[in-house]
């Protein structure tokens, strides 16, 4: 069934202010959240699963340490700077209509990965899937509100959080049990997966939304868009190195930068910018996101090599590297709920800074421990840490981001957020992967880094290097934990914007 653009001025007299009339019908709401549901499990399931599955990959395809840091950032790069010029995208095309299209990318894209015959074709594959992540994943929330009367959101919001929640801790359960008891190609199942679930998705919401909103004269900061795009792509390329263990590839690396400040330029001069810089005047804002890079800087290191040493250093079965992803799936949606509400009460600083100071421990203890390769009595008590510290981290940030903006750019700004929490994420990669491979040459390593190898002092080096990489995550937490402390304020409520002493 198509989806029919709807007037903008359409409204049905009985429909609550804010929701749009014909969207869909009452009984299709359902089939919406679902959906919604599907979509966000999809994008939240593929990075904890890849994680997990490189070494796998690594081995079936023959890929290099560099190659696998590219299957990992060749999709967070388009992730990280196009998801918010998705948002607009949905916004001005209509968004039901731009979320099935980013979804059938997604799902397109997922079944070109798992039959990738070399490594260069699977980090194609991976940065189509993050081109169609990109316009699927800002239209998660949005589908729910629009579908969904006032009265009747919250409720629905609530569902999906828990259902995402839900799904994102089995993922890496579920994966790692197929790769533990699988053949050597059952990687490329967690792709193929994807298949019955995205289409599922792309039929209900085909099926049941009647008529989808458009605004024609939306803005889109397509230069903003390009401009971020290419210097993030040239930054994480030079970082990553153009061999392991490589230096620093300076030529496109600067060329990135010199990009990225004509992006800010750009963004300064815009009239519709996709990053509105001025929001950045406020301390507290600037503060929030400076510690979600370092922290998710951290979290993304720890996340991206803990498995692989795992895997290949120690010779552990997946489903027991799964199992290091547990606390995080556990205590963030246990505990956010409070920990936003002790935010409220005491200010989003004091709770951020004893995260991060917890993070940091945990990063302190992982390196000390790990070439005592005890993954039950050591490795795991440390990614509970973790994982516990993360949970007083992630709702007052939200607090925090939201206290430093207008109520009016709360969106916007909790996008920009969203957007610096993936560029971490990319930059860890590429940065700490150059590290890991030089530290892993250092220490006698005769392989590389994560490779599945027997050859003597494999594990060994592969160990060393990790905790090398440890105490950096440690020292970023504890820079993190710092700002927050001082920079952080409880949010003025008569103004809505942080409080300064």
């Amino acid at each position: 069934m198509a989806i029919k653009p709807a007037p903008e001025t359409a409204r049905d007299p009985k429909q609550k202010p804010g929701h749009a009339s014909g969207f869909c019908a009452p009984g299709a709401r359902r089939f919406i959240l679902i959906a919604a549901i599907l979509a966000s499990a999809l994008g939240f399931i593929d990075g904890t699963l890849v994680a997990i599955a490189l070494p796998a990959m690594r081995d079936g395809l023959e890929a290099t340490l560099v190659q696998a840091q590219w299957i990992n950032n060749g999709y967070l790069l388009p992730l990280s700077a196009l998801i918010l010029l998705g948002g607009a995208v949905g916004d001005r095309y209509g968004l039901a209509r731009v979320f099935a299209i980013g979804i059938a990318g997604f799902v397109l894209a997922s079944l070109a990965c798992a039959i990738a015959p070399t490594p260069e074709t699977l980090i194609a594959a991976r940065i189509v899937q993050g081109i169609g992540a990109a316009i699927m994943t800002p239209g998660s929330l949005a589908l729910i509100a629009r579908a969904y009367p006032a009265e009747e959101r919250g409720r629905a919001i609530g569902i999906w959080a828990a259902a995402s929640a839900l799904t994102t801790a089995l993922g890496p359960i579920l994966g790692g049990l197929a790769l533990s008891f699988g053949g050597p190609e059952t990687w490329r199942l967690l792709f193929a997966i994807n298949l019955p679930l995205g289409g599922l998705a792309l039929w209900m919401i085909l099926s049941r939304v009647t008529a989808d909103l458009a605004r024609p004269d939306h803005p889109l900061d397509l230069p903003g868009a390009a401009l971020i795009t290419g210097a993030l792509g040239l930054i994480a390329l030079g970082l990553t190195g153009a061999t392991e263990g490589h230096a620093v590839n300076w030529a496109p690396a600067l060329a990135g930068g010199m990009l990225f400040i004509a992006f800010l330029a750009t963004e300064a001069r815009s009239r519709q910018p996709m990053i509105p810089l001025d929001l950045f005047r406020n301390a507290g804002f600037a503060a929030a996101n400076a510690v979600t890079l370092l922290v998710y800087f951290a979290i993304s290191t720890v996340l991206f090599f803990l498995p692989m040493t795992l895997i290949a250093g120690w010779g552990l079965p997946e489903i027991t590297a799964a199992a290091a992803f547990a606390p995080l799936s556990v205590f963030i949606p246990l505990l956010s709920t409070r920990a936003g509400k002790w935010a409220d009460t005491y200010g989003p600083g004091p709770l951020i800074a004893l995260g991060s100071g917890l993070i940091a421990l945990a990063f302190i203890g992982l390196a000390l421990t790990t070439q005592l390769q005890d993954f039950w009595n050591r490795t795991l008590p440390c990614t509970a840490l973790m994982g516990l510290g993360m949970a007083l981290v992630v709702a007052p940030l939200s607090t925090a981001i939201m206290g430093g903006a207008p109520e009016t750019r709360s969106g916007t700004a909790s996008g920009i957020n969203n957007a610096v929490s993936r560029v971490a994420g990319l930059v860890a990669v590429a940065v700490m992967g150059t590290l890991a491979g030089s530290l892993y040459a250092s220490h006698g390593g005769s392989d590389s880094f994560g490779a599945l190898s027997d050859t003597q002092g494999h594990g060994a080096a592969m160990n060393a290097a990790f905790a090398s990489l440890c105490w950096v995550t440690a020292a970023l937490s504890a820079g993190g934990a710092a700002l927050a402390w001082a920079f952080i304020r409880k949010p003025d409520q008569s103004s809505g914007v942080s409080a300064r002493r």
